[in-house]
């Protein structure tokens, strides 16, 4: 009897023990887990500036961003070796393949692979036009990104700007582990915009909100603090903070102060920044 009631009394013990820890919003678990997810949030965000750097470039190439060539033509070459072709040659709309078939490395050492599709409205640069961009098989240095962007161009008289959304996205790490990402962004170009055929002085502001989930469906919301900056002639988002919602934590990601490089911090609950790799 002894030895039952004992058993009884450190299961209780184990079971009352477990249930804290689920419920613990400090716990360690969770923290790592917000820690994750707003790591993931900037992956998402920095894979989804270099489509947009890839399919600029395309239509630059292609003299589809609305504006004759009056100067010498500036980019990255982040095509490469990629196979780019548009039907109808005439009019719109066209559809524009970029295919990075089984590997393809740019100039700064960036390997793509797969399609890029993109269904162009009208010219890039004309206000009211819209560009959808669905991915084949497509990685970027091991990273396979999924879903639908979809640009639509909201330009004024003067302002040069585009709202871009993001549906069903989906990235996947090299090591197999996956999260879910949409949300719409508003992207103003602050510099190169008068010179449509060098992208290489090329500016834009980024503001908005996303949402990012994990596979187990835990769940982080977030918003833009301070306008992210990418530079065309940077890899990677250089500059800016979002402010990240979890359920029990807050966090804020940080990626610089506009150097160009692939660090980015994050801070949960105002602790120590924790650096981060974008790609």
């Amino acid at each position: 009897m002894k030895s039952t009631k004992l058993l009884f009394a450190v299961t209780a013990l184990v079971i009352a023990f477990s249930s804290c820890k689920k419920t613990d919003p400090s716990g360690t678990d969770e923290i790592e887990t917000t820690f994750e997810l707003s790591s993931n949030q900037a992956i998402a965000d920095n894979l989804t500036e270099d489509a947009n750097d890839v399919f600029m470039e395309a239509a630059a190439d292609q003299e589809l961003l609305g504006s004759k060539v009056s100067e010498t033509l500036g980019s990255m070459k982040i095509l490469g070796c990629a196979t780019v072709n548009v039907t109808p040659l005439q009019g719109f709309p066209k559809n524009i393949s970029i295919d990075f078939g089984a590997g393809c490395v740019s100039q700064n050492g960036i390997i793509r692979k797969g399609k890029i599709n993109i269904v162009l409205s009208d010219s890039v640069r004309k206000t009211g036009s819209t560009a959808v961009l669905t991915f084949d098989g497509y990685y970027v240095n091991g990273f396979k990104k999924e879903g639908t962007i979809t640009w639509t161009n909201n330009s004024t008289v003067n302002i040069k700007g585009w709202e871009r959304k993001v549906e069903n996205g989906k990235i996947t790490a090299p090591g197999g582990k996956y999260w879910l990402h949409s949300g719409v962004k508003n992207v103003v170009q602050t510099a190169g915009y008068q010179t449509p055929y060098n992208l290489l002085d090329d500016v834009f502001s980024i503001t908005g909100n996303h949402t990012v989930s994990n596979a187990a469906g835990a769940t982080i919301t977030s918003v833009i603090t301070e306008a992210l900056q990418k530079k065309t002639v940077c890899e990677n988002i250089d500059k800016g903070k979002i402010s990240i919602q979890a359920p029990n934590h807050t966090a804020v990601i940080d990626f610089g102060s506009g150097t160009c490089d692939k660090v980015a911090t994050v801070s949960i609950d105002g602790t120590t920044p924790r650096e981060f790799l974008l790609r």
